[in-house]
């Protein structure tokens, strides 16, 4: 029943930028199959009503379908696309955005024996799971909340508290509570992660961002390939390759230019990499870029 409900809540509020009226919440409808599309993951629950999404993490692969959940503790370069999607079968998702503030004041506020407790090492980034039944009920009643404005205000900070209650005691809640704790594994290599985004263009040695992250330079290395699947230097390669196509929208005509501007010294490295990552060299995907037919789509929800 929960899920019939989110269906129908879902296919009446979308709206075409999945916005929404509750802060931090998006829904997404996908009406045809297009081929995956590269965007950053958020740190966000995403639940799929209807329909199987895909996602690529690196080497790792993630499928979720309807009546499961994905969440994901950093921001993450991934390659999505809806593998099922066709007019009149719309694949339907939800998304809610995870709040590093709200998971610590939930933590505190737990007792001593209410949590599991956390492993010291870091969980992968992203992670697939059945929803539970409360899980989807919380949903839908969150969303019942965009017909009714006058209690909205009031009532949807309880309900996503909720949420996140079901989150953090739930199978997946070794990933979602690290999100909370200020001197996790996962804390410290999204440090490292934010430093790489912020900085993308510039050349590091994985020396200090070891130290960044107040671990020695093999700890560093173990756990954040645990997160993101990825090496240091192959995270940057993904950030800048992703900065580089946002450009080309804009510049289509100066792809030496781009390709400079986001780090790259050699302009055959950044084509022939630009290609394995988009399937395209930029002179053709700033074409469609253009056109409007390769635009970057949100992998989540």
């Amino acid at each position: 029943m929960s899920l019939d409900e989110l269906r129908n809540l879902l296919e009446r509020h979308v709206r075409p930028d999945l916005t929404t009226a509750i802060d931090g919440v998006r829904i997404c409808r996908i009406d045809h199959s297009v081929p995956p599309q590269s965007s950053m993951s958020g740190t966000v629950l995403a639940v799929v009503a209807r329909g199987t999404k895909r996602l690529a993490l690196g080497v790792r692969v993630f499928e979720y379908g309807a009546g499961q959940y994905l969440v994901a503790s950093v921001d993450l370069p991934v390659t999505g696309h809806a593998i099922d999607a066709a007019p009149g079968h719309p694949t339907l998702g939800f998304g809610m955005t995870l709040e590093p503030a709200a998971i610590a004041e939930l933590l505190l506020q737990a007792g001593p024996g209410d949590l599991p407790r956390s492993p010291g090492t870091a969980r992968p980034g992203i992670a697939v799971s059945d929803a539970p039944d409360e899980l989807l009920d919380a949903v839908v009643r969150l969303l019942r909340l965009l017909d009714r404005p006058r209690d909205r205000k009031a009532l949807a900070p309880l309900v996503k508290r909720e949420i996140l209650w079901w989150l953090i005691t739930g199978e997946q809640g070794d990933v979602v509570r690290q999100l909370g704790l200020a001197d996790s594994s996962l804390t410290h290599i999204r440090r490292a992660v934010r430093w790489i985004r912020e900085n993308y263009s510039k050349p590091f040695r994985v020396e200090e961002l070891a130290q960044l992250s107040g671990m020695s330079v093999s700890a560093f290395h173990r756990n954040f390939q645990a997160v993101t699947a990825m090496t240091p230097i192959q995270f940057q390669k993904h950030i800048r390759l992703q900065a580089a196509r946002l450009l080309l929208a804009n510049s289509p005509n100066d792809i030496t230019g781009v390709g400079h501007r986001v780090g790259y010294d050699n302009a055959s490295q950044f084509s022939r990499e630009y290609r394995r990552q988009f399937g395209a060299p930029p002179s053709v995907d700033a074409v469609r870029l253009r056109d409007g037919a390769g635009a970057t789509a949100a992998a989540l929800p």
